[in-house]
């Protein structure tokens, strides 16, 4: 009769728009430096599947949302969501897109609220070291100085909350990585393959679709 699956796919399906340089994203900062540069260099088109998982990513938040908001709950109270910010920075700009803001009614603090959904909450021990980049950086930014990142499970809608504590001088070395991706994609020099470099990032390599590239060390 129909293919839902088609539909799916051509009703996520996004316009393909090359990033430009001088205009970076929060999201992106965590990352291994030499794939965020290549990505600016080299723009590919963004899988299929991987569109959905974003889509699902962004269902989770918009339920989150509703529960943030709902009148059954008294602890808290959503002051916006979604929110965009953009700052300058010397010659470029950084913008995104805030998860959450709210007001924790018991300590009257104002808390922002970063949104990640998981398929295994199980495997969640501890925030994931470029959400809690991201949520420094806007903490950093925007100059509230309370956040958690909120882990749901997309299987159950079980949750991890992790409170960051804010570190301004984290804040300020996540404006210095800007500066450094910045500074290289314009004199188009390759920056330091991160994920090779560091145990941590490591597993990067495994999923970055620039990997042999990044092996042969092409500009």
């Amino acid at each position: 009769m129909f293919d839902f699956n088609k539909m799916v796919d051509a009703h996520i399906t996004r316009e393909h728009k090359p990033k430009q340089i001088g205009r970076y994203y929060p999201s992106e900062i965590g990352k291994c430096l030499r794939k965020t540069w290549y990505s600016y260099k080299y723009p590919k088109e963004v899988e299929p599947d991987l569109l959905k998982i974003f889509e699902v990513g962004n269902i989770m938040h918009g339920f989150v949302v509703e529960v943030l908001r709902s009148e059954k709950n008294k602890d808290v109270q959503l002051l916006s969501y979604e929110f965009p910010f953009k700052i300058e920075i010397e010659d470029f700009i950084i913008s995104g897109r805030v998860d959450d803001l709210l007001l924790v009614k018991a300590s009257g603090k104002s808390v922002l609220v970063e949104v990640k959904s998981t398929k295994n909450l199980d495997f969640v021990t501890k925030p994931n070291k470029e959400h809690e980049m991201q949520l420094q950086f806007y903490m950093h930014a925007i100059g509230v100085h309370d956040g958690v990142i909120l882990y749901v499970d997309k299987n159950n809608l079980q949750s991890k909350l992790f409170e960051i504590s804010f570190k301004e001088n984290e804040g300020e070395e996540i404006v210095q990585r800007f500066k450094e991706l910045h500074v290289h994609l314009k004199n188009n020099e390759l920056p330091l393959a991160e994920a090779k470099q560091f145990s941590d990032m490591s597993w990067m390599c495994r999923y970055c679709e620039y990997k042999d590239r990044c092996d042969k060390g092409e500009l």
